[in-house]
């Protein structure tokens, strides 16, 4: 692999703005060799008095730059640096300029053009690197005092400072911090004063320092998101429980873990930025067979890239603390959670894949052999099944195309570099890859085609006509087999995942109670596409509960309460939108999130409206109906195409489109823009219930128009994360803020 492509595919992707532009230095340096190639042909030798008199002119000018004069110990140096001191326009600190000797060469121009973007690069990788440094620093301190005032809270909570009969007994740290014996050791910064200096120390980690200090712990449910507000209008003495203080020790490991990545990505991104100056000197070298790499490469050891250690002993600070603290002294337990392996793909996995997936293609082909050779398309029991089976299996139908879709999102995602683990929240490691999902989806595809042949068969074979409550309980004990998996407590089937996804489903459920993060209102956004899905969900109700599944027959689709719970169900996903853009409002001051929860407004409006039109019937409320649907419609297009994905902007480098685009063919764009607003106007039988055709079932149709709305949406997904993707790099966020379980309500007093 060539070292840009090997550079690409090690960069922090977040911060590939503020790496050395490799490909771009590269490309100077082809410009250099074609130029020297074509002056060796046609260029004579230049007279030694006019270098001499250049190489004077050089040293005359470096004197004026402000910098350090750089002494030239002979004849034969092409380059020297100078360490120039900024205007106060600039950043604090030097940035450096380095002067080619021999510009008066033929190709000499080109050389110093190269190294004036040289040193661009290698001064925006300087500033930058000292900008999350002092970013790390901050945060070790605030780690430092957070981790102080965890040992007082915890003396606090566990004993009090004095016996009962009044007698003043000290108490010793080692005997009342469960697990965390010793006090904390203050994280450092290399070469500085320990952070949080011992009279600081003793201050905040005291526990009169205490009166100051609030937890703020998100609530873990409903209840006591309730229980929080109400307490804290009651509240007025600060009073800790044990239960508070369990749950910052983990928040404040949560942060300890973060910010051990943060540090290593820190070390990843100064290592690549020096290879990478290595390298392209190296090259330069090669091409001009000149000597310059050593001096510059000198001066890039010399400077805060090259010479600073702040990270690496936080690094090891941080590491020797989580072990003390937070892994009871046990080294292997506490680097297994600082730095988690990533698991690797397994031959297995493609193996069971591509066995399931033919399976399924062998039982598709089996059941389209059995309803032709039976003759069930024309079969007087048609209307029957349709009505009455067909909607039991259509919900895995829905489950498996969106997961099909979603495989190939995450092939793609990682085929485009887009940190998907990182934008959704996952634990390092545990994410899935497209293998593993389309692994499930295989394995529900065959259990799912295995019920529907069984199905048919024990209905057509007179050997086991007499089994017809066996037969018609299929579909019902596939949901079970399905919600057993889904629910099992067990570490199989990728749990980690399976608790990742229940967890999110609750959040959207209770979207107020809940800080709203990415992969909560992704979730439910998928789920306002899976319409028909929660639809089928309330057919196994009524159709097991209240139908008469013995004899294959329901009276569903002609009880009103049926036909209004058909619509709130469809409610719920928007509902849950609604709220959570809500909070998030609130929360972020950001009045987009309030126009957002104005569009799946409109969509519940839509589908109230349509409830009514149902009931009452009448031209007035179906121009109503009509209305309230073509005005959401287009609004949820509009912000489809321009929030969502950050496309039609007017005056971008790629007209109506974005600056930045991750897939190279602009059509690409153009076509899926065209494609959703097709499919939202699929998208509107959900409102006005277009499902009739003649060339087709009524519950094909209903089917068929899910399934579109389901490709829509993983069109969607695919420049919904596009566009995250861009944001986080457009604002260099390559890494989790987890808040810190304490607040100080004076600081000056602390």
């Amino acid at each position: 692999m060539k070292f840009g492509q090997e550079l690409a595919s090690q960069m922090v992707q977040e911060w590939q703005e503020a790496y050395i532009d490799y490909k771009h230095l590269k490309k100077l340096l082809k410009d250099v060799q074609k130029s020297r190639q074509q002056d060796a042909l046609t260029s004579s030798a230049r007279q030694g008095g006019l270098f001499k008199r250049t190489l004077t002119l050089y040293r005359s000018f470096s004197g004026l730059t402000g910098g350090e004069n750089c002494v030239i110990k002979n004849e034969d140096e092409v380059i020297f640096v100078n360490q120039v001191q900024p205007g106060s326009s600039e950043n604090d600190g030097f940035f450096y300029q380095t002067i080619f000797l021999k510009s008066s060469e033929d190709g000499g121009e080109k050389e110093s053009h190269f190294f004036k973007d040289l040193d661009e690069e290698f001064n925006k990788v300087l500033r930058f690197y000292k900008e999350k440094v002092k970013e790390v620093i901050l945060r070790a301190e605030e780690l430092s005092k957070q981790m102080d005032t965890l040992v007082a809270l915890r003396i606090k909570v566990q004993k009090p400072l004095m016996e009962p009969s009044g007698n003043h007994q000290e108490v010793e740290p080692s005997d009342l911090v469960h697990e965390d014996a010793p006090p904390m050791d203050v994280i450092q910064e290399a070469g500085t004063s320990p952070v949080g200096a011992s009279e600081d120390r003793t201050n905040v980690g005291s526990l009169s320092s205490l009166a100051h200090v609030k937890i703020n712990i998100e609530p873990d449910c409903p209840v006591t998101t309730v229980r929080s507000v109400i307490m804290s209008a009651t509240k007025s003495d600060l009073t800790f429980s044990m239960e508070e203080v369990r749950r910052a020790k983990d928040k404040l490991r949560r942060a300890f873990i973060e910010f051990h990545q943060q540090l290593e990505l820190l070390k990843r991104y100064r290592f690549s930025n020096i290879l990478a100056l290595s390298k392209i000197m190296k090259k330069y070298d090669k091409i001009t067979s000149r000597n310059a790499s050593k001096s510059y490469l000198q001066m890039v050891g010399a400077s805060y890239l090259g010479s600073s250690d702040e990270v690496n002993k936080l690094v090891d600070r941080v590491e020797a603390t989580f072990i003390k603290h937070f892994s009871n002294e046990n080294r292997r337990k506490g680097m297994k959670l600082l730095k988690p392996t990533n698991k690797i793909e397994r031959h297995r996995t493609t193996f069971f894949l591509g066995m399931l997936a033919g399976c399924s293609l062998a039982l598709v082909a089996n059941i389209i052999v059995s309803i032709k050779a039976r003759g069930l398309v024309r079969h007087e029991g048609r209307d029957q099944y349709m009505n009455n089976i067909f909607p039991l299996y259509s919900l895995f139908g829905f489950i498996l195309l969106h997961m099909f879709l979603y495989g190939i999102n995450t092939y793609l995602w990682r085929q485009f570099r887009v940190n998907y683990p990182f934008i959704f929240g996952y634990k390092s490691g545990t994410e899935l890859g497209f293998r593993k999902i389309f692994l499930l989806a295989s394995a529900l595809s065959v259990l799912t085609l295995v019920a529907v042949l069984s199905n048919l068969d024990m209905e057509m074979d007179p050997r086991t006509q007499h089994f017809q409550t066996l037969t018609e309980l299929v579909p019902a004990g596939l949901v079970v087999v399905l919600l057993l998996i889904t629910f099992c407590p067990f570490n199989i089937i990728y749990r980690s995942s399976r608790f990742f996804l229940i967890r999110c489903a609750w959040r959207c459920v209770f979207a107020p109670f809940y800080k709203v993060m990415f992969a909560d209102f992704f979730l439910a956004d998928q789920l306002t596409s899976q319409v028909q899905a929660i639809r089928s969900l309330q057919f196994y109700v009524c159709y097991y509960g209240w139908g008469d599944y013995k004899r294959r027959s329901n009276q569903c689709s002609g009880s009103k309460l049926y036909g209004i719970f058909y619509i709130i169900v469809a409610i719920i996903p928007f509902w849950s939108r609604v709220l959570q853009c809500l909070r998030r409002m609130f929360e972020e001051k950001d009045i987009m999130q309030g126009l957002n929860s104005l569009k799946y407004f409109s969509t519940v409006v839509a589908l109230v409206i349509r409830t009514i039109y149902d009931l009452r019937r009448g031209t007035f409320w179906k121009i109503m109906a009509a209305s309230s649907s073509g005005v959401t419609t287009i609004f949820s297009t509009y912000w489809d195409i321009v929030m969502d994905w950050g496309l039609l902007q007017k005056n971008s480098r790629n007209p109506w489109l974005r600056d930045k685009l991750l897939v190279a063919n602009k059509a690409v764009y153009f076509v899926a823009i065209v494609l959703n607003i097709l499919l939202r106007l699929v998208w509107m039988q959900l409102v006005l219930d277009i499902d009739e055709a003649p060339f087709i079932h009524r519950r094909a149709m209903i089917a068929l128009v899910g399934c579109l709305e389901i490709l829509r949406r993983g069109i969607w997904n695919f420049f919904r994360l596009e566009n995250e993707h861009f944001n986080n790099i457009e604002k260099y966020r390559a890494y989790k803020s987890t808040p810190l379980p304490f607040y100080y309500e004076d600081e000056k007093s602390l």
